[in-house]
């Protein structure tokens, strides 16, 4: 743990929220956690510091001389089985990547933490046990933190549909952050699961947190020739190899592989940059078709606005729109 390491400036306070307004959150004190890379096998550090208000959540390549690298989605520069946040090099400064960031992200969204800068010494978050519940438990350590400004949320005002190969995923106008993800395997230990939930920070804690990512036996060397996978083991993945489950402890949950892909969309869909008040329906859904469906709804400003909301008895209520 580290001392607190806001910056006491007029920003940051330069946004006051109207009493009963749902204000951006952030942490207490910075965390530092170590692990390895799930795809490059690479020992990486971090930690997790507090932000001021509308800084957002950023990565800083301390390795890179402290190449800043937003989470957006328009920072997105690949989606094979991660998503993969870059900045091309610009003048003095090099490009920069950090990839495999779902899982932290999808803590975040949970937790509610709208500015944090993420300290990193390499290109990848560390996997630690392949799911969120490690995230959750740094951001529980260190605490959270209200902030005088006003939260921003994305209201979707109509549906917002894309498909993709076996992929369909739509955005509905809701109250609520509201998720319905389909997977459909041929594999018999998976088969067809599906999942619908409110993100709440309770609901993610219980219901998916803890679901691992997930992949096939046969599958291994392929992608390790391809240079990704280097990482994984049963101590951070889920191995299916025909009809079982290679992991000695077996599941956590019966149907923790579309709970895995609905934490991975609650990544994905945090990169808009702030919480989503909508329906996400997903079949099939990966971080390719979830960063694409973003990109579309941002593309028709009649598709979307911005709002602030206050908290009564654990209900959203609109207050205001932009």
């Amino acid at each position: 743990m580290y001392l607190n390491d806001i910056h006491d400036s007029a920003d940051f306070f330069r946004r006051a929220a109207p009493l009963g307004v749902v204000r951006q959150r952030t942490l207490a004190v910075p965390m530092r956690c170590s692990g390895i890379g799930l795809h490059s096998g690479m020992p990486v550090e971090m930690i997790l510091r507090p932000a001021p208000v509308d800084s957002g959540i950023r990565f800083r390549r301390s390795d890179l001389g402290g190449v800043i690298v937003p989470a957006r989605h328009d920072t997105i520069i690949n989606t094979r089985l991660c998503s993969m946040l870059g900045v091309p090099a610009m003048g003095d400064r090099p490009a920069a990547s950090v990839s495999t960031v779902e899982h932290l992200m999808a803590a975040l969204a949970a937790a509610g933490i709208d500015n944090l800068l993420v300290d990193i010494d390499g290109p990848e978050v560390p996997v630690m046990d392949g799911s969120s519940r490690p995230f959750l438990f740094l951001i529980d350590c260190a605490g959270v933190t209200e902030q005088a400004a006003a939260r921003r949320f994305i209201e979707v005002l109509k549906p917002v549909e894309l498909e993709q190969g076996a992929s369909l995923v739509r955005l509905v106008p809701a109250d609520r952050w509201i998720l319905d993800v389909t997977i459909d395997f041929e594999n018999p230990v998976i088969g067809r699961e599906r999942i619908e939930l409110e993100l709440t920070a309770n609901g993610f804690a219980s219901e998916l947190a803890a679901a691992r990512t997930f992949g096939f036996a046969h599958e291994v060397e392929q992608m390790r020739a391809a240079g990704l996978g280097r990482g994984g083991s049963l101590d951070n993945a889920v191995v299916v190899d025909g009809g079982s489950v290679l992991n000695p402890e077996g599941l956590r949950y019966a149907d923790e592989f579309v709970r895995h892909k609905a934490l991975d969309a609650v990544g994905d869909l945090y990169l808009a940059g702030a919480p989503l008040l909508a329906r996400f329906e997903g079949l099939a859904p990966g971080h390719g078709v979830n960063n694409a469906l973003l990109h579309k709804m941002f593309a028709d400003p009649t598709a979307w606005r911005y709002t602030e909301c206050v908290a009564e008895a654990g209900q959203l209520h609109q207050v205001a729109a932009a």
